[in-house]
């Protein structure tokens, strides 16, 4: 594991203000900042605390998933700079209230690629293979001795549909090249030329879900995608097909994902997000054999987190030290 570098800056003898708005993060890299800035880390977990945390910064490291509008940019004040989030998606930021502002919006995309890819393909397994219902099985003393029993699907040969073909998407597919899939679907707002080279083909959203063995959901969460999977649109899937998400549980509908999963509509699903986080402990969802869930680690590993924060850190010392951000935001 190696610690990314946080880029040297001169701020011509000015010391500026930063906030990091949560404080599990390594302290070498706070100790980092505070050799040429005056740091102040939020060490509450409320959104008022981080409020009060962020008054009078000039730059701040926004690091959790909380609301980033006009509320906050109002409790920072005036001199706010910039602001960078430890995120590639962006649903939870108003981004046109910083355009207003005049505010930079930086994040960190590309770098999630990896570790979200790798997570993706780990549900697809554990999801088509059955892992959460076979350790049911044995805990419950309902292991059976015979050939057709827990039979899953294969992923050879399969036909495989990614929704949202971005850096995600794309290292999804790079992840599945060692699996001998047998085609590649995608959809999403337009035609990527990096598909042709990866010989993915473009189909409309309804002939992705009929055709697919395996459905991943790789696309932002925006006003034209919130729901995108629903009752409808899950029954155009196969009866022996298998949904992954590892984009925000808000591109599907929930209660209608537990009604395909319970009457058989899809075969299974592998869920990394989900509606709300933290989940209920009681959701249905839990409930269901043949759904595997996991607590949003897409992103979660050391190497990641590490590469996450320092671009974050550096898109913000970029912009207060008169350079362009690192990684800025562009809304789509």
């Amino acid at each position: 594991m190696l610690d990314p570098p946080l880029q040297q800056h001169s701020f011509g003898g000015h010391r500026p203000k930063l906030a990091v708005t949560c404080a599990d993060i390594p302290v070498r890299y706070i100790d980092l900042l505070k050799q040429n800035c005056d740091v102040t880390v939020c060490q509450g977990m409320s959104r008022a605390d981080i409020l009060r945390t962020i008054a009078g910064a000039e730059g701040i490291l926004w690091l959790t998933g909380d609301r980033l509008d006009a509320e906050a940019l109002d409790a920072a004040g005036q001199q706010l700079k910039v602001v960078s989030t430890m995120t590639s998606g962006m649903d939870y930021v108003d981004a046109g209230e910083f355009a207003k502002r005049a505010i930079a919006l930086g994040h960190t995309p590309k770098v999630v690629n990896d570790p979200v890819a790798d997570i993706a393909i780990g549900l697809m397994l554990a999801a088509a293979r059955r892992f959460h219902e076979g350790r049911l099985k044995i805990a419950t003393g309902e292991w059976e001795m015979r050939p057709q029993w827990m039979l899953g699907q294969d992923v050879p040969g399969s036909t495989v549909g990614i929704v949202g073909f971005g850096g995600i998407g794309q290292t999804i597919l790079k992840r599945l090249k060692g699996f001998d899939i047998g085609r590649c679907l995608y959809t999403g707002r337009s035609r990527k030329p990096e598909a042709e080279l990866v010989g993915a083909s473009y189909v409309d959203l309804a002939t992705l879900l009929r055709e697919s063995d395996f459905v991943f959901i790789a696309c932002p969460l925006t006003d034209e995608t919130a729901k995108m999977f629903n009752r409808e649109t899950l029954a155009l899937m196969k009866r022996s097909s298998v949904l992954i998400n590892v984009a925000r549980g808000g591109i599907v509908d929930q209660p209608a994902l537990v009604e395909a999963l319970r009457e058989g509509t899809i075969f299974a699903a592998g869920l990394d997000v989900m509606t709300p986080e933290p989940l209920d402990t009681n959701d249905p969802l839990l409930s269901l054999p043949n759904c595997v869930v996991v607590p949003h680690l897409g992103t979660a590993t050391q190497q990641s987190l590490l590469d996450m924060f320092a671009i974050t850190a550096n898109n913000v010392l970029s912009v207060l030290a008169g350079e362009p951000l690192v990684a800025p935001y562009q809304k789509r």
